[in-house]
Formats: C-alpha cells, sequence, structure tokens
C-alpha cells in the first residue's frame, strides 16, 4: 500500500496554484522519501506534492534510466527546446486514462535540492523532461488532459466523468 494518498481527478488540491517552499529541513527530507515510496508502489514514474494532498512546489521523478532521478523544490523551467514531440501521458492522479500531449523534447532545470536547499541546474531530454514538465504542470494546476486536442479530449470525456460520479 501507497504511504501517501494519491489523490485522484476532481479533488480541488489537483487544481491549485503550490507555494514555494522556503523551509529544507528532516520533515522535507522525509516527504521526499515518501513521495518516491509512493510512486515506486504506485507503478510511477513521477510525482508532484498536490497529487499527495499538500500545496508546495515539490517533484520527484525516476524514469529508472541511469541519471534521471531527481528531486527538485521550486523548480522553474529557464530554457526549452523549439523541436517538440508527441508522446502518451498518463497520470497517477487520473488512472487508467491517457493521451498523446505534445511537450518540448528538451529542458533545462532550475530548482532546490529539497534536502539541503542547494541550488540544482540541469539539462534533461526526451522522456526524463517530459516527466519533469508533466509534474511541473501540477504545481500550477494544471493536469495532462488540459493540454490534450479537442479530438484527444473528446474521446476521454467519458471516462473523465466517471471519476466526477465517483
Amino acid at each position: 500500500m501507497p504511504k501517501l494518498n494519491i489523490r485522484i481527478y476532481g479533488d480541488d488540491v489537483l487544481r491549485r496554484k503550490t507555494h514555494y517552499i522556503k523551509k529544507f529541513d528532516d520533515r522535507l527530507a522525509k516527504l521526499v522519501d515518501d513521495m518516491f515510496e509512493t510512486m515506486y508502489e504506485s507503478g510511477g514514474i513521477g510525482l508532484a506534492a498536490p497529487q499527495v494532498g499538500l500545496s508546495k512546489k515539490l517533484i520527484v521523478v525516476d524514469t529508472q534510466d541511469e541519471g534521471e532521478k531527481i528531486a527538485l523544490a521550486n523548480p522553474k523551467i529557464v530554457w526549452k527546446s523549439q523541436n517538440c514531440l508527441i508522446m502518451k501521458e498518463g497520470c497517477l492522479s487520473i488512472p487508467g486514462v491517457e493521451g498523446e500531449v505534445v511537450r518540448p523534447d528538451r529542458i533545462k532545470v532550475k530548482g532546490n535540492d529539497p534536502k539541503t536547499g542547494e541550488e540544482i541546474v540541469l539539462e534533461a531530454s526526451d522522456l526524463f523532461a517530459r516527466v519533469i514538465m508533466h509534474e511541473m504542470d501540477h504545481l500550477n494546476g494544471v493536469l495532462f488532459i488540459d493540454r490534450l486536442d479537442d479530438s484527444e479530449r473528446a474521446a476521454i470525456e467519458g471516462q473523465l466523468q466517471e471519476f466526477a460520479a465517483a
């Protein structure tokens, strides 16, 4: 069973903007560990704080490829490529729903190490970049379904309404 409770589509916390993290302490470090554990136990490769009910600018990502595991507080994209890729995305907060999303294929991100507060700058490409952007969207109340074109959105509308009815 996941360590933290993952919030599901329809929960208001998923649509709220998040707050900057100013205090880097053992509590935040524990939260990061718990988020990684929850993500792994849920079969995900990324998780954002709003997905566990917290309006904080905090994400964890692990694509399972070497060098593609990161926890970031207060992440900000400082550069993105003009070249974009279309890939299928899903979300732990919208289980069973997928759609094709267009995103830049490379980014440069700046943020803080949640355990030390030190600044981190990293470049990411392909799946790693996509997962970081997907999780960062959560920090602004944006879900991947908001990035679908009209036909993709129409195709999943019935599934989304099932969440609302639950």
